[in-house]
């Protein structure tokens, strides 16, 4: 009996000392949709996302490395940093809506993308793209192509994709700019990428 309790007491004092095991990191590594443009930072979806996520699967943390007005191009040059620094086990990338904005080349927009998510993959994290649409004054074939986007790159790299990331959101939840969601619409928003996130995190 002796024996038992200081085993048991041996145990028990293994486990406290022990160090507690890091958080493994998700990137969030997008443009203003995902920075919390316009709104107060704690009603933007990155940060409901950490509030579920901590709740539900509290092994990983939630890293934002989002900046407003963000390019694909701009993300080629920051991505490597971004890796080093973080080294995620799960990036989600949000990029492609300011070069639709600018009418950019859609080529050049996805030679981008698949040289930012080649990267990730490279350090082999998994990938969650979020698609983006364009407003259909844009040009309706314009609109087309750089809606097709997202699922080649998804396809091609194997990676998880959310076709359109602010998929229900009424008009009345944008800002007067028609671009960026407001705070009502951020919850929708964040069960639309918890949705699609979730199978990663098991």
């Amino acid at each position: 009996m002796k024996t038992y309790l200081k085993i048991v007491l041996l145990s028990a004092a293994l486990a406290l000392s022990a160090p507690a095991q890091a958080a493994q990191n998700i990137l969030v590594f997008g443009d203003s949709l995902s920075a919390g443009y316009g709104i107060a930072r704690d009603d933007s979806w990155v940060n409901l996302l950490r509030q579920e996520v901590k709740k539900s699967h509290p092994q990983y943390a939630i890293v934002n490395a989002s900046i407003s007005g963000e390019t694909t191009a701009g993300g080629v040059r920051r991505i490597a940093k971004a890796l080093r620094e973080q080294q995620p086990a799960v990036v989600i990338v949000e990029l492609g809506a300011n070069d639709g904005l600018r009418g950019g080349a859609i080529a050049e927009a996805e030679k981008n993308l698949d040289n930012i998510i080649g990267q990730v993959r490279k350090t082999h994290a998994k990938v969650l793209l979020l698609g983006i649409q364009l407003p259909p004054n844009y040009g309706l074939d314009y609109a087309r192509q750089f809606r097709a986007l997202y699922p080649r790159l998804a396809k091609r790299h194997s990676a998880a994709l959310l076709p359109f990331m602010l998929e229900g959101v009424p008009p009345e939840q944008f800002q007067s700019d028609n671009l960026h969601p407001d705070a009502a619409a951020q919850p929708r928003i964040m069960r639309n990428i918890l949705n699609t996130l979730q199978p990663l995190l098991r």
